[in-house]
Formats: C-alpha cells, structure tokens, sequence
C-alpha cells in the first residue's frame, strides 16, 4: 500500500502531502517552537538519513543470503569491478569506500582469513601492498553483486526513470559540494 501510494506522487506532488512523513511533521513541530531557524534543509537530510536507515537495511537483507555484510561486499565488489587481475591498493580502496583506514584495515584482515583477498607486496612499491580478489572472493562476490542491483533498482523503482536522473544528478552535485 506504501509503495502504491509513493508510485503515484510526482515532483509536481503538493507539499502539504509530504507534511505527514515523520521529517515533515519534525519540520512542522521546528518551525512552531523556533520560528527564527531555518530548518528547510531537514528537508533532504532528515529523509536521506532516514532512507539510510531503510536502505541499509534492505540491502543487508539481500547480502545476508550470501553471508556478506555491506562493508565486505563493497571491498569485494570494488575489487571486481576494477576489472582483471582485480587487485587495488588499499589507499585506492579507502578513496572508493566509506570506510576509516583502520576500519579497512581490519576489515581486509577479515577478507583475508576467509580466502576472499590475498595481500601482497607491490611489486612497483617494495613497502606498498596490493589487494587482490581471490578466486573464492569473486565466485562468492558476483552473485551477490547481482542481488545487490537488484535489490537498489527495488528502492528506487517507485520514481520513474526522468525522476530516477534527476535525483542522482541532485545528489551527485551535494556530494561534490560536501567532499
């Protein structure tokens, strides 16, 4: 019933309909008490956390049947899509991902000790080290990467294309914004 009813709103939607979503109402309950604050961006970032929330969620959800968590499948799957021999550094890797180096680190330890990555020295940098996908990391990661697409083209399937490019462009432009 959810979903029927957000399939059905546009752009062009009225504001007043947004009034009853629970970061429309918290707008609602600002704007009584402190008259004086702007809080017009709530707008966006109370309903991206939000979705965080919703999304993170769902696509846990999904990974869950392939015995991933979202942090390892990003590192895998960043691996993947880097394309043969699938291998990164790890400062490459920490610039793809919303990870904190020692959040990586321990992470990569993980991967390791399960067979999905091997680290090695890299051959260009005798002190670097390079992480490669293993053979048991990409056989695991791929079917999971299709289920994760799967399940994003799910989240958002409510907007029709035109709205899905105008929301991606939207956010794509906060985020060069806030780097």
């Amino acid at each position: 019933m959810r979903n029927e009813a957000a399939r059905n709103l546009t752009f062009e939607t009225p504001d007043a309909l947004w009034q009853n979503d629970r970061v429309g109402a918290g707008m609602q309950r600002w704007r009584r008490e402190f008259p004086e604050i702007d809080c017009s961006g709530k707008g966006i970032v109370g309903r991206l956390l939000h979705l965080n929330e919703v999304f993170q969620t769902a696509i846990n959800r999904s990974l869950a049947r392939h015995r991933l968590k979202y942090p390892a499948f990003a590192v895998l799957a960043t691996l993947r899509v880097q394309g043969a021999p699938y291998r990164m550094s790890p400062k490459a890797l920490l610039d793809t991902l919303i990870l904190t180096s020692g959040g990586l680190s321990n992470l990569l330890r993980r991967l390791e000790k399960t067979g999905h990555i091997r680290r090695m020295a890299d051959e260009s940098d005798g002190r670097g080290v390079i992480v490669e996908l293993t053979e048991q990391g990409r056989l695991l990661v791929e079917p999971a990467m299709r289920d994760h697409a799967e399940t994003e083209r799910r989240l958002v399937a409510m907007l029709p294309p035109n709205e899905q490019a105008l929301v991606a462009g939207a956010l794509g432009k906060m985020m060069l914004a806030n780097r």
